[in-house]
């Protein structure tokens, strides 16, 4: 009895095929699992700091000193790892009005080098400094409830200028009817009596 094509067995793979689909799948499982990098893109290992440049606490303390006085630095907070070769040191601000502020000094290196070099200094806040609130523009400052709060005052302000009209015109009416006809002309003051002819005077 002969077997029809559909039920013949598979040919066995020999060792060569096998060895060739065990690199291809391995090769296939490295590109997945672990990329090659892109040329130019640099890999910063910010994780641990520069064993260097973490060590160089005197001299950032040192750089900061040359914008602040002595008194007005603390103790060392720490060092953190801004990227290959970059390190920031902390301290404390002593100075007045920036409580929880913190100086910074930034410090690098070359490669193969124990060279020290400074790359910036300043003042920055931390987590627990008091700052200013946030700017807010000036078309976004009146608010609803200022917008109330200023309308009672509109009005108490037209009142007053309604009492001051009415005012104005109660002393504009008493002066127009008060008699003007006793006004002397001639420039003489007057006495009260009645003037005598030439004659009752002889």
């Amino acid at each position: 009895m002969t077997q029809e094509p559909d039920q013949l067995p598979a040919p066995k793979a020999g060792p060569a095929a096998a060895a060739g689909s065990a690199r291809t799948a391995s090769k296939t499982a490295g590109s997945k699992q672990a990329p090659r990098p892109r040329a130019g893109v640099p890999v910063w290992r910010t994780g641990k700091p520069d064993a260097v440049l973490a060590a160089a606490v005197d001299l950032a303390r040192s750089a900061v000193e040359t914008i602040a006085p002595a008194e007005q630095i603390g103790g060392h907070i720490g060092a953190r790892s801004e990227g290959d070769r970059l390190v920031t040191h902390l301290f404390e601000s002593r100075l007045p009005g920036y409580l929880g502020w913190q100086w910074y000094a930034v410090l690098t290196r070359n490669s193969r080098s124990k060279t020290v070099t400074v790359d910036e200094l300043g003042l920055l806040p931390s987590e627990d400094s008091i700052l200013a609130p946030a700017w807010v523009p000036w078309a976004e400052r009146v608010r609803p409830e200022d917008a109330q709060a200023d309308e009672p005052l509109d009005d108490e302000a037209s009142a007053e200028d309604e009492t001051d009209d009415a005012s104005a015109e109660d002393e504009t009416a008493g002066t127009s009817g008060q008699d003007t006809t006793g006004d002397d002309t001639t420039g003489k003051a007057p006495t009260g009596k009645p003037e005598r002819s030439a004659d009752e005077a002889d």
